[in-house]
């Protein structure tokens, strides 16, 4: 979230950034936000003001109480006038507080509320653009598939292999969802375990974290008020699924004050993600390419803000590595500003080369976020020099998401006799196999 304070001194570039990442609707009036901000601070002013009044008026009370014990009986009628008097203008005054506090914390509500949908602001060094089609490549690595045949696409490698059950997924849960059987399952399991063992070798602590999680998380990370209609809610418990495993390691050290000495903190956690994908039907939905529910493995980073920056080149290049390792070709791109998620200041996405499908596949998305969800989430830190409390930069990254991800590695390694090669660094977690073949019935 936006600091108020930020806002209304960058109008017009947060007025930029709203436009360009299509976040315009009503609940982003900015110019309304500024008269909310009038009223706040208008109601603020006069509450201090009735509240020095009364204030006032009790330093007038109490010499006239002593009056009350005289004997001289007028002075003494006097004085219970007079204090009578002064009582009845101080449960005025506090009429007046009372309004003037409510008028406060009503508008404060709505600026919060407004805060809530204003997306965060880009980078300087983030390019300018409109959509996908602006974003710059940054670099490439490794060079795309030659064949002496045509190649087959993932959906087609997954079914005669024996390896993946579209239509068996979609007859016990529906369209979206689907079986990884045999090399196919043990292939993920193996990716997972070799992604986890190499981020704890470049220091990430390993996690498992909840699958579901309550409003106050989402919020913190950012995927409500806006993502709502993208989740799965199990009503009954007031709980959703997590989309990725960033929403419930990012509110780990939620509402918890951290020392500078303590950052960068570096997690990397295995789970499944939910998505429902609404809005997306007929794009890429054959095959494993856009699911309902996968598994990913996640980095995330806390940092302070001198080192996010340096931290976000550090965390794709961690994800870049496994990549490399497994021999696929490659290109890392920059979001351009119209194409930059809600809660992003910067962005890099890293797209396999999949040549049977002949696209290029996002199996990894690393962002630094600034301080914008750790003002939602209370992620603060006390710095080595004392003063004020500072938030803490979180980043996040997939290290790396897996459906797509296999689907390039059976395309990539595909054979004329339609089976698949299993790259070198994760034979070892398959107990040396070299080769996906299809099943003998």
């Amino acid at each position: 979230m936006l600091d108020t304070k930020f806002i209304l001194s960058n109008l017009e570039f947060v007025r930029q950034t709203v436009a360009d990442k299509g976040a315009a609707h009503a609940r982003i009036d900015l110019d309304k936000f500024v008269r909310l901000d009038e009223s706040r601070r208008k109601a603020q002013t006069e509450n201090d003001r009735f509240a020095a009044e009364k204030n006032k008026l009790s330093k007038q009370i109490g010499p006239l109480m002593g009056k009350l014990k005289g004997s001289d009986e007028a002075a003494r009628a006097a004085a219970q006038k007079e204090i009578d008097a002064l009582k009845a203008q101080s449960a005025a005054l506090d009429d007046q507080i009372q309004q003037q506090a409510f008028e406060f914390a009503k508008a404060e509500t709505e600026l919060d509320q407004m805060r809530a949908w204003i997306p965060n602001v880009p980078h300087e060094s983030v390019p300018p653009g409109k959509s996908a089609a602006d974003n710059p490549v940054v670099r490439t690595w490794g060079e795309p598939c030659r064949f002496e045949f045509k190649p087959k696409f993932q959906y087609e490698l997954g079914e005669d292999l024996g390896i993946l059950d579209c239509a068996r997924g979609a007859k016990v849960a529906g369209s979206g969802f689907y079986f990884l059987c045999g090399d196919g399952a043990r292939l993920e399991r193996a990716l997972i375990a070799w992604f986890l063992d190499e981020h704890r070798k470049n220091g990430y602590l390993e996690v498992i974290p909840p699958y579901f999680v309550n409003e106050k998380t989402l919020f913190g990370s950012g995927q409500l008020p806006k993502f709502l209609d993208q989740m799965y809610y199990a009503g009954e418990d007031k709980l959703f699924a997590i989309p990725t495993a960033e929403v419930p390691v990012t509110a780990f050290y939620r509402d918890e004050m951290l020392g500078e000495s303590d950052l960068p903190k570096k997690f990397c956690a295995s789970s499944a993600c939910f998505r429902r994908e609404a809005g997306a039907a007929g794009a890429d939905t054959r095959g494993i390419l856009r699911v309902h529910q996968f598994n990913k493995v996640e980095m995330l980073k806390y940092t302070t803000p001198e080192t996010s920056y340096a931290e976000l080149e550090s965390l794709t290049a961690d994800a870049e590595a496994l990549i490399q390792k497994l021999g696929l070709h490659y290109r890392v791109i920059t979001l351009c500003r119209g194409d930059l998620g809600f809660s992003a200041a910067k962005t890099y996405d890293i797209e396999l080369w999949a040549p049977g499908t002949g696209k290029w596949l996002e199996v990894s998305s690393c962002s630094n976020f600034g301080d914008y969800q750790a003002r939602r989430s209370n992620l603060r830190y006390k710095t080595a020099g004392g003063g004020k409390p500072q938030f803490v930069h979180t980043l996040n990254g997939s290290g790396l998401a897996l459906p797509r991800l296999q689907a390039a590695i059976w395309e990539t390694y595909q054979q004329k006799d339609g089976s698949v090669i299993v790259p070198e660094v994760l034979r070892s977690y398959l107990g040396g196999q070299e080769r996906i073949e299809a099943r003998k019935a």
